[in-house]
């Protein structure tokens, strides 16, 4: 009767003991968090500091007990924004959580930074460029000549630099709905209340 109380009680102790974490109420490091952003955030209007809510997209799910259930609550803040130049270099954001609603109750967490970088400028500007350096050069050969054709070219692409410059804007963009999973950087201590 005694080895079965201790077995007893060691298997309720073991069992203790690995339930620690998720009583403790702890979000490890590396826990992935699926979240479905709430608006949409670009390089072009945001600005380093700006907040920003979503949802999670999914259950948090911590040793086999969920923490907090699609659809919590999630804040975070814009950590580096680059506008769009309008020639070259793309513009650049990144975000990181800051909190995940768990149990009702809000929760700092703190999260690796995810990133989005605009389109590459380079085939559109060329195109632009050299379209309108081609459509230069055929309308100074057709009133010039072979001279005409040269002043023609360096016009077009002239022409073409202003076009691009116009509207070369690429802007990274989140947009509002999109999914987007950050990653715990350490962990996170939550109410052990359920």
């Amino acid at each position: 009767m005694k080895t079965v109380a201790r077995r007893m009680a060691l298997f309720l102790l073991c069992a203790l003991v690995l339930g620690l974490p998720a009583a403790a109420g702890t979000i490890p490091s590396g826990t992935r968090l699926t979240v479905r952003l709430g608006n949409t955030l670009s390089s072009g209007t945001s600005h380093s500091g700006d907040s920003f809510e979503g949802v999670l997209a999914r259950d948090l799910v911590i040793n086999g007990q969920t923490v907090a259930k699609s659809g919590a609550v999630v804040h975070g803040k814009v950590t580096y924004v680059k506008p769009s130049g309008s020639l070259h270099s793309p513009g650049v954001i990144s975000l990181r959580l800051t909190s995940v609603e768990v149990r009702g109750k809000s929760e700092s967490v703190n999260t690796s930074a995810v990133s989005r970088k605009g389109k590459s400028h380079t085939k559109s500007n060329v195109t632009k460029i050299g379209g309108g350096a081609a459509a230069g050069t055929v309308v100074g050969a057709l009133v010039g000549g072979g001279k005409g054709a040269a002043i023609g070219a360096g016009a077009g692409a002239a022409a073409g630099t202003g076009v691009a410059a116009a509207t070369g804007k690429q802007e990274a963009v989140f947009s509002s709905e999109a999914v987007v999973t950050f990653t715990t950087t350490g962990a996170a201590s939550t109410s052990a209340r359920k």
